[in-house]
């Protein structure tokens, strides 16, 4: 018994509708080079870092106060993901915003997070994952501790 195969090649999509979602994937990308553009002018960093593939991550980590050899971290198969979630995080309290802003802004929903950090009023406070002494200050600085002003305890309570 002889068996006869068909196999159709034809694309199950026209080239108009081929257009239309390439358009489309267009606008978006174009969007988010523009909020990242944002989101970077805001930091103080140049906005064109946003549009240079691996200038871009070394750019995020230096805004959220990670050390740029991070960026080796970002190769690494499965830690890349850890590395990215935590990043992210960053960047969302650099921004002033919550832990839960940066899940469902900038890891679920990246093109609506990255455009409110970059077209909304989001301010860029510093970088959160920096120490206090590497932060911008947001409060008036304290006076330093000068111990012969203050006294905690009377000398005399030391003697036995």
């Amino acid at each position: 018994m002889a068996y006869q195969y068909e196999v159709s090649t034809s694309a199950s999509m026209s080239p108009a509708a081929a257009i239309g979602v390439g358009v489309f994937g267009l606008a978006v990308a174009v969007l988010l080079i523009a909020a990242m553009w944002k989101v970077f002018t805001k930091a103080g960093k140049p906005g064109w870092a946003a549009i240079i593939p691996i200038y871009n991550a070394y750019t995020l980590l230096k805004i959220v106060g990670r050390p740029g050899w991070w960026l080796v971290l970002m190769i690494i198969p499965l830690v890349n993901f850890v590395i990215a979630i935590i990043v992210m995080i960053d960047l969302a309290k650099s921004y002033g915003k919550s832990g839960l802003f940066a899940f469902f802004g900038l890891i679920v929903f990246p093109y609506v997070g990255y455009c409110m950090l970059g077209f909304g009023s989001a301010r860029y406070l510093g970088p959160a994952a920096a120490g206090p002494a590497q932060q911008q200050q947001q409060y008036p600085p304290q006076q330093p501790y000068n111990p012969q002003q203050q006294q905690p305890y009377p000398p005399q309570q030391y003697q036995g």
